[in-house]
């Protein structure tokens, strides 16, 4: 028995990964080259291991020919008399195996032989690191930052280094060299120099994926998120929902006293974390993203993706937001085009007639109150097309000032 291989080799299989079958075609490979670095040739070679004790056996298989002057290859043929010499029952015109002593191959032959297992266990472990992160693309794992590398950030995930690029990493967040921190795998590659992984802390599925592992509601399938939206390292939306009446999917969440929702928050340096409870309705849902503030009526279109919020004049400023952040983050969550306009506002602007202000949608609703509402919503002062909010010109309208924390409403919705 092989004994020094075989501890060779289950050592390679631990650390590195690598199965002990692949290790034992590397070495087979190896001394096949090694053979026709000394011989020239190896089409005839043979190479036999045990996988039990790593006992190896090299051959090669001669033809038997009449008599020594009929050899006209000495690798590949062998006269009768030397082949009895071998196995006493060989016959002319006969295949016998004749052992190779791969101790008397040259140094060139040893060296290459060893170059060869040596890329192949190369090869093979950045293949196993590369599937071990290849699983684990778009999930989250625990890294250790190891040093700025201009303006990116190299995250050691153990077996592999990650890059945390400019451009997903949050505004603020500084990182000191040995500090743990929790990333999101955007992309894993396969490069001749080993995995490339491209990591993020700004993507909302961080978010996600840390409300996962923290709820075990939510593992178990007994509360879903319905959606997300954020402004790293300032605020998130996130809508939850319970398919078990007797299950509070919010307060699921937010843990008791608040644990589970603040590890979360202490994980992203403070990030604001508003909680909804997801709705069917649109006009609910709408009401349940604006909060905390109060909502006197929703019109939400289904078919053009568009509602019209009327709110107290006292909480415009509450529904809009800091810098129009709360109206932003609720129609993303919500995928709702959202015109918001206080009580007096709304009085006065076409297309937000109180006889609008129902609970469902009015099948009456014809082609003449539409055109009345998209000329309330150009007259209205509302421009920004992406986020579904828009700035009132007047000087009643618009967002909160410099006073408004925008985190401080967040008590209220947990308890909504």
């Amino acid at each position: 028995m092989n004994k020094e291989l075989l501890e060779a080799l289950d050592i390679l299989e631990k650390e590195k990964g690598i199965s002990r079958e692949t290790l034992f075609e590397a070495i087979e490979n190896s001394l096949l080259t090694a053979c026709k670095n000394h011989y020239g040739k190896a089409d005839n070679m043979k190479v036999e291991i045990d996988r039990e004790t790593c006992d190896f056996f090299v051959y090669a298989e001669k033809e038997v020919v009449p008599t020594a002057e009929d050899v006209e290859d000495k690798v590949t043929q062998i006269s009768l008399e030397d082949a009895r010499e071998i196995s006493p029952d060989a016959e002319a015109g006969s295949v016998i195996r004749t052992e190779i002593k791969s101790r008397e191959f040259g140094r060139i032959a040893t060296q290459n032989a060893k170059n060869v297992i040596l890329q192949k266990i190369r090869e093979e472990e950045r293949s196993a690191i590369f599937n071990q992160y290849y699983e684990k693309e778009r999930d989250v794992v625990t890294g250790i930052v190891q040093r700025y590398l201009g303006r990116n950030i190299s995250i050691n995930l153990g077996k592999a280094d990650a890059i945390l690029n400019e451009s997903e990493q949050v505004r603020g967040e500084n990182f000191r060299p040995t500090e743990h921190i929790k990333v999101y795998i955007l992309e894993v590659k396969n490069t001749p120099k080993g995995p490339r992984i491209l990591v993020s802390r700004t993507h909302p599925e961080l978010v996600k994926r840390l409300f996962e592992a923290e709820v075990a509601e939510i593992q178990d399938g007994t509360v879903e998120i319905k959606g997300i939206a954020r402004e790293a390292g300032s605020r998130t939306k996130i809508s939850v929902y319970s398919s078990n009446p007797n299950v509070d999917p919010v307060g699921a969440c937010v843990g008791l006293n608040g644990q589970r929702v603040n590890s979360i928050v202490d994980e992203l340096h403070g990030e604001k974390i508003d909680i909804i409870p997801w709705d069917e309705n649109p006009g609910n849902l709408i009401q349940n993203a604006l909060a905390p503030a109060k909502i006197v009526a929703v019109f939400a279109d289904p078919d053009e993706k568009t509602a019209k919020v009327v709110v107290p004049d006292y909480q415009l400023s509450l529904a809009i937001g800091k810098e129009g952040q709360n109206a932003r983050l609720a129609a993303r969550l919500t995928g709702y085009k959202i015109d918001i306009k206080s009580e007096t506002q709304a009085k006065d602007a076409p297309g937000f007639r109180y006889e609008d202000y129902v609970s469902e949608y009015d099948e009456d609703y014809d082609e003449d109150e539409e055109e009345a509402y998209d000329e309330g919503y150009e007259d209205s002062g509302y421009a920004d097309e992406d986020s579904g909010y828009a700035e009132e010109s007047g000087e009643d309208g618009a967002y909160a000032d410099e006073n408004y924390e925008s985190g401080s409403d967040q008590e209220e919705v947990y308890e909504e």
